[in-house]
């Protein structure tokens, strides 16, 4: 069960605005990821709790930040309910979407597993709903996943399989690199793995 802390900053001004302290494992049915965030203070920001299913599929997502609450599966393409701070108020929301996305990693290790990309494979595109901070508004964005590079390196826990993606957003044409690791985000844009205590995970 990989256990670890990842650094988050915003990827264009290099900011940091939270840690994320995070573990997570595959199981019989799929893979979890939950997490806690804190700001650079010290102080709670949110959390992060992911289960997929074998295929790679959302069967239950929730997170909070700033006192707002979205809880979402995959049912009919993709559908959450996002509650206010008050917790008066909550709307749901549906879109013919394969996944959800957001500024954390385990989304991206997420898509990898609902992709399952292989280094001859071509571009594959893929629709997903971002759940933006602070307020996990929604919005639908497209993206298109390429696995540039596999390379095994050499560890003390013997070889480590790294995975090169190019991920490209459909609607500007920005590119980035993606590095992942099992089920661990080795680099990535706004996101620096700080610490890990355990090896990752490897899938299947």
């Amino acid at each position: 069960m990989p256990r670890g802390r990842y650094s988050l900053h915003d990827p264009h001004v290099h900011t940091p605005f939270a840690e994320e302290h995070f573990h997570c494992a595959p199981g019989p049915s799929g893979w979890r990821y939950v997490s806690q965030l804190t700001t650079p203070a010290g102080d709670h920001r949110g959390s992060v709790d992911l289960a997929l299913d074998e295929l790679g599929r959302p069967i239950r997502m929730e997170l909070h930040s700033a006192g707002w609450q979205v809880r979402g599966a995959a049912l009919d393409g993709v559908t959450w309910v996002r509650t206010d701070p008050t917790g008066a108020h909550a709307t749901e929301g549906n879109v013919r979407a394969h996944a959800f996305t957001g500024t954390s990693p385990a989304f991206l290790v997420a898509t990898t597993r609902l992709l399952r990309l292989t280094p001859s494979a071509s571009a594959t595109r893929v629709r997903l709903v971002a759940l933006t901070d602070p307020v996990l508004a929604p919005r639908t964005v497209d993206q298109s996943w390429t696995l540039l590079n596999r390379e095994a390196h050499a560890t003390d826990n013997g070889p480590l399989t790294v995975d090169e993606y190019q991920v490209t957003a459909l609607d500007t044409g920005e590119q980035h690199s993606v590095y992942i690791a099992g089920d661990v985000v080795l680099a990535a844009p706004g996101i620096e793995l700080e610490d890990l205590e355990s090896p990752p995970s490897a899938f299947a």
